[in-house]
């Protein structure tokens, strides 16, 4: 599911000018006690697929059905980063890493390197990722003002919301088909019961605690 790429469908929507490429990216999956953190960068086309809009603002049933719009009509990349990496090198450095692979997928879909990447956020990966090469701006609250941003927003979440639901068949005591993931009270309630899987994060507060008990 990590090496996810489409190839626009359509022209592409322009930044400046009508030769011009630019990559919206976000993460999903930066505060939850389990599971991956998800980056998606997106190239919109023309036209572009209305209702655009921060996945967080939306809900379920229109991120369902605005997903495979974006994923049909745009190019786009989808980097995975699995949880002992996050345990690894951290969770800033793990998204980072996740925006990095998302954008190398995009860039080879399209054969062509974009004029800029724009970033949700206060960081980017330049200067945090080695193999980060392009030119980024980081923009917050980009997920709404921004609709390549929004449409990788969406892509990021409901494929990161499919991982989780298939993750719950194997481990449905956590209740992950609903919280994906994050410290939801039942949540907590079936890792004090259950304890930790291996899916969990045990550098995250909540369930590093429990491992100590």
């Amino acid at each position: 599911m990590g090496a996810e790429v489409f190839m626009l469908s359509g022209m592409p929507e322009t930044g400046l000018n009508a030769k011009s490429i630019v990559i919206g990216v976000d993460e999903a999956g930066r505060g939850p006690l389990a599971g991956p953190v998800v980056a998606a960068a997106v190239v919109l086309c023309r036209p572009c697929v209305p209702g655009l809009d921060d996945s967080k603002k939306l809900t379920r049933e229109q991120r369902g059905q605005l997903d495979p719009r974006i994923r049909r009509r745009c190019a786009y990349g989808i980097g995975v980063v699995e949880v002992d990496a996050i345990d690894r090198i951290n969770i800033f450095h793990a998204t980072m890493l996740a925006m990095t692979r998302a954008v190398e997928r995009v860039v080879a879909a399209l054969c062509c390197e974009p004029d800029e990447v724009l970033v949700d956020g206060n960081l980017t990966p330049a200067g945090r990722q080695p193999d980060w090469r392009w030119p980024a701006r980081a923009i917050v609250g980009g997920d709404a003002s921004e609709r390549c941003i929004s449409a990788a927003s969406i892509v990021a979440k409901e494929h990161r919301d499919r991982m989780m639901r298939d993750y719950h068949a194997h481990h449905p005591h956590y209740g992950w088909a609903t919280n994906m993931g994050y410290g939801t009270p039942e949540h907590l309630v079936a890792l004090r019961e259950h304890g930790p899987s291996p899916l969990h994060r045990r550098s995250f507060a909540p369930v590093a605690q429990l491992e100590l008990l």
